[in-house]
C-alpha cells in the first residue's frame, strides 16, 4: 500500500459510552479430523513464543515429523470428546462469554476470539472497530501468565492494531492467579466434588507444562502455578501431604516443568493411593487436555499402577461463579469506563 492509499474506514464512536471486552482462549480445530488438526497445529506450533527454536531448525521437524504423525493421533483424541456443538473448549468458551456479557448489563460488548483457529483475534477486533468500540479490555483466559500463552495474545492484538491509524484505548489483563474470587470459585468447585465422594482422595493439581528454559529466561508461570495451588490448598485446609502439583501435556524431548503429570499419577498409584482427585486450575474451561488427557488417559495410567479411581474435577466452565468473577475483574480494569466498577 502506498503512503497515499486510503485507510480502511473507521466508524465514529457510535457505541457511545460502551467499551469492548475481548475474551481470548487458546483455540481449537474446526473439526475432529486430520486435515483440520494439521491446519490448527501448524498455526499453533509455528508461533515463536510457543516453540523458541530457529525456524530453519524447527520447520523441518514440524512439517516433516510432527504434523504428519501427530495430526491423526490428535484427531482421534478430539473425536473422543467432540460434542454436537463442536469442541468442548469452544462450546464452554462461548457459553462463558454469553454469561459474562449478561453480567456486564449492556455497559460492555463482550466478544470471544481464539489465539489459533477461528474466530481469530484480528477479525474480532475489526468487527468491534466497525461497531464504534473505542475502548478495549483484553482478557486472555489464562489465570497464570506465560509468554507462551498470555503474551501471544497480546502479540496478536498489537499486531492487528499496528495496521490501524486510530488505536482504541487499551487495557490488558495479564493474569488473575491471585484473585480472591477466582481462588474461592476453584475452592468451592473442589469442595463440592469432594463432599460427594464416599472415599476421600489425594488431590492432584495438574497445570499445563512449558519448557524449563522458559522459566530460566524469566517466565513467571511456574511460580504463579505454585502460588495458586498453595492458596487453594490452604483455603481447603489441606496438609502438604494431602496434595501434589504436577505439569501435563509436554511436547518433544526438551525438559519441561516437572514433575510430569503422567509420571506422578503412576507414582501415586504405586504408592498405594487408591482414590485420586485431579483438578486443572490453569484451564478456564474444559478441553482436550482435561477431558481426554486427564479424565481418560491418566485414569488408565492410575488404574494400571494399582489405583482404584481417578476422579476429574471439571473446570469452572460457564459456572455462575466463574462469570461473576470475570465480570468483576473486567469492571476493575475498565475502571472509569464502567460506573459499576468498585475497588
Amino acid at each position: 500500500m502506498s503512503l497515499n492509499s486510503p485507510q480502511p474506514p473507521e466508524s465514529p464512536t457510535a457505541a457511545g459510552s460502551r467499551y469492548g471486552v475481548l475474551l481470548v482462549n487458546l483455540g481449537t480445530p474446526s473439526a475432529p479430523n486430520a486435515a483440520a488438526l494439521r491446519r490448527y497445529l501448524a498455526e499453533f506450533l509455528s508461533d515463536q513464543r510457543v516453540v523458541e527454536l530457529p525456524r530453519v531448525l524447527w520447520y523441518p521437524i514440524l512439517y516433516g515429523i510432527i504434523l504428519p504423525f501427530r495430526a491423526p493421533r490428535s484427531a482421534a483424541a478430539y473425536q473422543a470428546v467432540w460434542t454436537e456443538r463442536g469442541s468442548p473448549l469452544r462450546v464452554f468458551s462461548e457459553d462463558l462469554t454469553a454469561a459474562v456479557q449478561q453480567r456486564l448489563q449492556g455497559r460492555a460488548e463482550v466478544v470471544l476470539a481464539m489465539r489459533y483457529g477461528e474466530p481469530d483475534i484480528a477479525s474480532r477486533l475489526r468487527d468491534m472497530r466497525e461497531r464504534g468500540i473505542r475502548k478495549l479490555v483484553v482478557l486472555p483466559l489464562y489465570p497464570q501468565y506465560s509468554a507462551t500463552t498470555t503474551a501471544t495474545v497480546f502479540d496478536a492484538v498489537t499486531a492487528e492494531l499496528a495496521t490501524w491509524r486510530h488505536w482504541p484505548e487499551l487495557r490488558l489483563i495479564g493474569d488473575y492467579f491471585e484473585d480472591e474470587a477466582w481462588i474461592g470459585a476453584v475452592v468451592d468447585k473442589i469442595a463440592e466434588h469432594r463432599a460427594r465422594q464416599k472415599i476421600p482422595g489425594h488431590l492432584l493439581f495438574s497445570f499445563h507444562g512449558i519448557p524449563e528454559r522458559c522459566i530460566e529466561r524469566g517466565d513467571p508461570y511456574a511460580a504463579q502455578c505454585e502460588a495458586s495451588a498453595r492458596a487453594i490448598a490452604a483455603r481447603l485446609g489441606l496438609a502438604d501431604s494431602d496434595w501434589t502439583l504436577s505439569y501435563q501435556s509436554r511436547l518433544g524431548k526438551a525438559k519441561w516443568l516437572t514433575p510430569y503429570t503422567d509420571q506422578t499419577v503412576r507414582a501415586l498409584g504405586r504408592r498405594g493411593i487408591t482414590h485420586l482427585d485431579v483438578v486443572c486450575p490453569g484451564f478456564a474451561v474444559d478441553c482436550l487436555e482435561t477431558l481426554e488427557e486427564i479424565a481418560m488417559q491418566n485414569a488408565e495410567f492410575f488404574s494400571e499402577t494399582g489405583g482404584k479411581e481417578l476422579r476429574y474435577i471439571p473446570a469452572l466452565n460457564a459456572d455462575a461463579a466463574h462469570a461473576d468473577l470475570l465480570a468483576a475483574l473486567i469492571r476493575r480494569h475498565a475502571g472509569d469506563w464502567d460506573p459499576t466498577a468498585t475497588g
